[in-house]
């Protein structure tokens, strides 16, 4: 079974998400037979590399609310975070592109290292009072923690166009199948789950995905059909004379 989740490095409810996810995909009894995909979501695709704002600021601009109203949702999203064993730095944070990351998490992903390279950009975000934003400099660090290259992550990044059309198709296919937001779950691509939901949901959502899974129907077929198998292929037995 394939689950397929939309998000952005930028996103505090993708950062919660996933751990709330994770803690019912551990659980869950087919978790082995699981393959999990992060696919790319930009929340701010208009802010331009390189140029930050204080969250705070963001906040206050993009949702009309005061400064205090901001501060005390980022609270709310701190104890949020901590009840799920995770860091977050409710004051001092930025915001900026994250386009770069999403390029990063497709090579990662063809390197088999996906998962360990997006936890390590959360916790980058949100818990390390550096910004990940400013400079290709910060990105290279968890990168190369989660066991890429780093020639071939700077190469990455000093080429705008490597993994651009990846990250564009996958915010293409979320629009497709109706997300407007993140983080999107897609089960067997038959099931969406929307939004940091608690474990249980996460737990009932995997649990009915694997039990709608079609099986496969094998066709009837003569029973001296010639077929390859792990010992080998049967070779049929000439006539004499032939």
């Amino acid at each position: 079974m394939r689950v397929e989740i939309w998000s952005d490095i930028a996103c505090p409810w993708c950062y919660v998400g996933k751990a709330r996810f994770d803690k019912a995909l551990d659980a869950f009894p087919h978790r082995d037979e699981v393959e999990v995909v992060h696919r790319s979501f930009e929340l701010d695709p208009g802010r331009a590399k390189g140029e930050t704002v204080a969250v705070l600021t963001m906040l206050t601009r993009k949702y009309g609310m005061t400064e205090e109203q901001a501060r005390a949702g980022e609270r709310d999203l701190g104890a949020q975070a901590a009840g799920e064993g995770l860091d977050y730095l409710t004051e001092g944070r930025d915001h900026g592109n994250t386009f770069d990351m999403h390029r990063l998490l497709h090579l990662a992903r063809e390197r088999g290292k996906q998962e360990e390279l997006l936890a390590l950009l959360y916790r980058a975000n949100f818990a390390d009072p550096r910004s990940v934003f400013a400079d290709d400099e910060r990105l290279v660090e968890p990168a190369v923690a989660a066991g890429l290259d780093e020639t071939e992550v700077r190469e990455l990044l000093a080429d705008p166009a490597r993994y651009a059309e990846q990250v564009r198709a996958d915010e293409r296919e979320a629009a497709e199948l109706g997300a407007n937001g993140v983080p999107f779950f897609v089960l067997d691509r038959k099931y969406g789950v929307s939004g940091a939901q608690p474990p249980e949901v996460f737990t009932q959502a995997l649990e009915q995905a694997w039990s709608a899974r079609t099986p496969l129907t094998p066709v009837t077929t003569p029973a001296t059909a010639e077929a390859c198998g792990p010992e080998g292929c049967a070779v049929p037995e000439r006539e004499a004379g032939a």
